[in-house]
């Protein structure tokens, strides 16, 4: 399997009108770029329904093709439709260099059921999140524009609606301004959990395919065991070659569950891996999906938001390197082994030399639960000790660009920071950006420091 090494130079956080419901018409397989509405057969291991949006009925019977219409005549949407089942959706449009200046809703319907939900917003500023500008990733010519995903549960109708911004606030007779184009509704189902998945191969241990991993568990490993600190020391002195008895500042490797424990697709991404030299920094993030998941539909959520990345948003793979879910459990992210140096595309500007942890919900108004933050610091303590970083101190990045600090910039950063540190940004929302002191702290006491 090849690998890259990237270098420091730039390097990747109105109404609607309610109609008959009816099945979308037509079916493709699932592609950001179909030319019109597609899905997938609902029987396979996850699918995603890509319906393009249009103009919506203009409330006041203005003629649609007025250029200075108002952000009222110049929403776009799709009205209440049954579709394909799904948990997961969020709206993506052609250039990702374009900016959705509005808001988007959605309100669903729980499956087999005539319940529907009330508008529900979808983070627009999705941008920050992302593979670096002059990157291969960023440059493939597949990536495009996003909100960030939004987990609504086991649901079979859908409505959407996106309102600009006008060009004065003060006056809501004034012209909207544009929106991007090529909206499209993307309705992510997730597929069945890997339990419910058939058995693979003679021992039913099933593949993983190639990680890029040099964990000594085996690669079709569901999930990697903790160790004890000594343990962990004496497998990190082992791999960097020092002398027994060095004792080197790092937490215990805490437990992991892999990408085949929570069913990631491997088919879905790239093939090749792409490493940095080190890691320097953890940038946690909130993945903005909202907190209505349960634990035990984390899996599905991470399967959501990895499908949505690749096949939506078109990228190389999940952007986070991990994710932790609100009972503390922790996954592996972005392929490539997760004791290495992985690329990821998370905190637009500083990916390089650095890991993206995303804590699965929004907490921008709710607080983070304690067993995420736990996880945070557990985790944070094991992945920066194996490059001999201290997660109470700070460190020198260079920005690869982005809204608050220039390309080619040199930035002192906590070596554990929110991404809003990096990038002008909510995320990782207001209440959990609070508790990363006590996280640097508990992560640099697991350390030994």
């Amino acid at each position: 399997m090849r690998a890259f090494l990237a270098s420091s130079i730039g390097v990747t956080c109105a109404a609607v009108l309610v109609l008959p419901l009816a099945v979308p018409a037509g079916a493709a397989p699932d592609t950001p770029t179909a030319p019109a509405e597609s899905a997938e057969p609902s029987d396979v291991a996850g699918s995603t329904q890509s319906l393009p949006m249009s103009y919506l009925p203009a409330p006041s019977g203005r003629a649609t093709g007025d250029p200075t219409r108002t952000a009222e005549s110049a929403e776009q949407g799709l009205p209440e439709r049954e579709v394909h089942p799904f948990s997961l959706v969020g709206v993506v449009w052609d250039d990702p260099d374009t900016e959705l200046h509005g808001t988007v809703q959605v309100r669903t319907r729980a499956t087999g059921t005539t319940r529907w939900s009330g508008w529900q917003d979808l983070e627009t500023h999705n941008a920050e999140h992302g593979a670096d500008p002059g990157t291969a990733e960023r440059e493939s010519g597949t990536v495009r524009g996003s909100t960030a995903p939004l987990w609504v549960g086991d649901s079979d109708g859908v409505a959407v609606r996106a309102r600009p911004d006008t060009t004065d606030p003060q006056d809501r007779n004034a012209p909207a301004v544009p929106l991007p184009t090529g909206l499209r509704l993307e309705l992510v189902d997730p597929g069945k959990d890997p339990q419910q998945l058939p058995a693979a191969g003679p021992e039913g241990a099933g593949d993983a395919g190639d990680t890029g991993d040099d964990r000594t568990a085996p690669l079709d490993a569901s999930v990697l065991p903790a160790l004890s600190k000594a343990e962990t020391e004496a497998r990190s002195e082992e791999e960097a070659g020092l002398v027994p008895g060095a004792q080197p500042y790092i937490g215990p490797r805490p437990r992991i569950i892999t990408r085949k424990g929570w069913g990631a697709d491997e088919k879905l991404r790239e093939r090749a891996f792409v490493y940095t030299k080190t890691v320097k920094a953890a940038f946690i993030h909130h993945s903005a999906t909202g907190n209505n998941y349960t634990c035990s539909q984390a899996p599905s959520v991470l399967r959501g938001i990895y499908r949505y990345h690749v096949k939506s948003g078109g990228w190389r793979d999940i952007g986070y390197n991990f994710a932790v879910d609100k009972c503390g459990n922790i996954y592996e992210g972005r392929a490539g082994g997760v004791t290495k140096a992985v690329l990821g595309a998370h905190t637009l500007g500083f990916n390089t030399d650095t890991v993206g942890i995303a804590v699965l919900g929004t907490f921008t108004a709710s607080n983070p639960p304690a067993a995420a933050v736990d996880a945070v610091a557990k985790l944070t303590a094991w992945k920066l000790g194996l490059f001999g970083a201290d997660p109470s101190g700070k460190t020198t990045l260079v920005s690869g660009g982005g809204n608050k600090f220039k390309k080619g910039k040199k930035v002192k950063l906590n070596v554990i920071s929110g991404h809003r540190d990096g990038f002008a940004t909510e995320c990782p929302g207001a209440r959990l950006y609070k508790k990363l002191g006590s996280a640097r702290t508990s992560s640099a006491h697991l350390q030994g420091r």
